[in-house]
């Protein structure tokens, strides 16, 4: 107790109680397996964005039309392989990076911040891939 200056030298009980400083639970292996995760991720992203960019400067460097590049990408599966590649590294990139955005800014913690961020990555994976076959078929 804080000593107010009572009569004989009487405690007399603190006038406001120190804070009670409550940690969320944070399941440190959680955490360490999401941060490998967002790292690989962003290592598969870098090179995808890099051959994406490098094929649309050739094809427009070389004029070709929608119908042209559609042409040389239907049936080919290395391009299929690789835009679902690019697709499974954004669905997984993606709602690890807005998890943490969330978290941190309106301090959305918990089962219901994972199972909104696993439901992103799963609609992100089903666009993508519907877009990827529309490419390949």
């Amino acid at each position: 107790m804080k000593d107010r200056g009572g009569a004989d030298g009487e405690k007399l009980p603190a006038l406001h109680p120190p804070p009670v400083v409550r940690r969320p639970r944070v399941n440190i292996r959680a955490q360490v397996l999401l941060w490998g995760a967002q790292r690989a991720s962003a290592a598969v992203l870098a090179l995808c964005v890099i051959v994406h960019l490098v094929t649309i400067v050739y094809a427009v460097r070389n004029g070709l039309s929608a119908a042209e590049i559609l042409g040389r990408t239907r049936g080919s599966g290395p391009w299929l392989g690789f835009y679902l590649l690019f697709v499974a590294a954004v669905a997984v990139h993606a709602p690890i990076g807005l998890r943490n955005v969330l978290s941190e800014t309106f301090d959305w913690r918990g089962r219901s911040l994972d199972f909104a961020m696993l439901l992103t990555g799963i609609l992100l994976a089903i666009w993508g891939t519907r877009a990827a076959w529309a490419v390949f078929a």
